[in-house]
């Protein structure tokens, strides 16, 4: 009896623990069984949840937008100077070279000058002489020749007088019969010539006192005039020889060394005014009509320097092949990061309206009816589909003409695909970005 109940529990305590060790190689999958069906539950009760999308939103404002005119164009200096020779001489000095930054009126070359020093000098000489000559003639030969003159015009006269008197002393002692006819022809014949002599004498003194002296000082001063602008022209032909730059700017050429010979007419300096360049654009004949001198204007290189000016010529013509028309926008040069010579893009505001409703791009969509649509959300951040008319596109902005209301909520982020009536979730640019994290 003792021995069958000692052998049944040792057949009962064997199945216990076998029982208890399969009850502990099933509890790991009894947990996990209970987390999944949490999870399960969980995601039953938060279906809607998940179901909102985010999106990014900005309001319709009234601002001012601009209609622009973008071109490319070439930019060149506001103002440069090619420096040539007026003579033909060696060049003895190049006080600059290529990128230096000159002055108005600063010394850039000096040519040979010894013949033109020569010249001058000779120049001078002569004038020096002329004005001598008219000196001595105005102020003594003809004063003193029209006192002569007179002197001989009165001798000439009592000349005259004496022989009349003579004439007429032998005529009567002719008359009375005491005189010989023959001293009477003599006195009369001596008379006659006193006469002549007395003509020619009066002629001369009005000569000098009239048109003689007169046209002798002119001459004389002709000649003064003369050799005054000979010198003249010797002092400018000498000053060619010491060139200064007309303008203010930056040496961006410079082919001639010292010692070359200088030929009148080539290049040997071009000097730049780059503290201002004016771009070149060419404007289709569509776009002219609306560009006027003083419109506001922007000048953006490759690299993305932007510049504003204004427009400053609209050509006149249109060129027949291209059908264009040249506009210059000239612009200050901060710092000469514009280089002249390179391509730009050139923009020129041709309206702007003030007061618009405006919405940044990023809010338009397609539409497959081949309209624009905007997605607003409302207070109840439900999406409600607008069909609107756009009017300007500036940069990220665009005018909204029809279809909105100041003040209105658009979709700008995560607006593709959804649906009209939509439900969504405001959520702003650093949520988007630490919930992207």
């Amino acid at each position: 009896m003792r021995n069958t109940t000692k052998k049944g529990a040792r057949r009962v305590i064997p199945l216990f623990e076998r029982i208890k060790r399969g009850m502990t190689r099933l509890a790991p999958f009894f947990v996990l069984g209970l987390l999944m069906a949490g999870c399960a539950k969980k995601a039953e009760e938060e279906p809607e949840a998940e179901s909102v999308a985010p999106v990014q939103v900005a309001e319709v404002e009234r601002a001012s937008i601009e209609r622009t005119i973008t071109a490319e164009g070439v930019l060149y200096p506001a103002n440069q100077a090619s420096i040539t020779s007026k003579i033909a001489a060696p060049i003895v000095r190049l006080h600059v070279k290529r990128g230096d930054r000159v002055k108005k009126g600063q010394l850039l070359v000096e040519l040979e000058d010894r013949d033109l020093l020569a010249a001058l000098a000779e120049s001078r000489a002569v004038q020096a002489q002329a004005e001598s000559t008219f000196r001595n003639t105005t102020t003594s030969s003809l004063p003193e020749e029209l006192h002569k003159a007179e002197r001989e015009a009165d001798s000439a006269k009592q000349a005259l007088d004496a022989a009349k008197a003579v004439l007429d002393s032998r005529q009567k002692s002719f008359n009375d019969g005491v005189l010989a006819r023959k001293l009477v022809d003599e006195a009369s014949l001596a008379h006659q010539q006193a006469r002549n002599q007395n003509e020619i004498a009066q002629r001369h003194l009005e000569a000098l006192k009239g048109v003689s002296q007169t046209e002798t000082a002119k001459n004389l001063q002709a000649q003064v005039d003369s050799a005054k602008a000979k010198t003249e022209s010797a002092q400018v032909q000498l000053s060619y020889s010491q060139i200064h730059s007309p303008i203010d700017g930056v040496i961006t050429d410079r082919p001639v060394y010292e010692g070359e010979m200088a030929s009148t007419g080539a290049s040997l300096l071009t000097i730049m005014d780059v503290e201002r360049v004016i771009a070149r654009t060419n404007v289709s004949n569509g776009d002219l009509h609306s560009i006027k001198i003083g419109d506001p204007a922007s000048i953006r290189s490759a690299e993305g320097l932007e510049v504003n000016g204004n427009v400053t010529v609209v050509s006149a013509a249109l060129d027949p092949n291209s059908t264009t028309a040249e506009v210059w926008v000239e612009a200050a040069n901060p710092n000469q990061r514009l280089r002249p010579g390179s391509t730009v893009t050139v923009s020129i505001v041709e309206e702007t309206v003030r007061n618009a409703l405006v919405v940044p791009q990023a809010a338009l969509l397609p539409n497959a009816e081949g309209t624009t649509i905007i997605l607003s959300v409302g207070a109840d951040s439900v999406v409600h589909e607008r069909e609107v008319e756009i009017g300007i596109r500036h940069e990220d902005k665009v005018q909204i003409l029809k279809g909105l209301e100041a003040g209105e909520k658009v979709i700008t982020v995560g607006g593709l695909g959804l649906e009209d009536k939509a439900k969504v979730k405001i959520i702003t640019a650093g949520e988007k970005e630490e919930k992207e994290k």
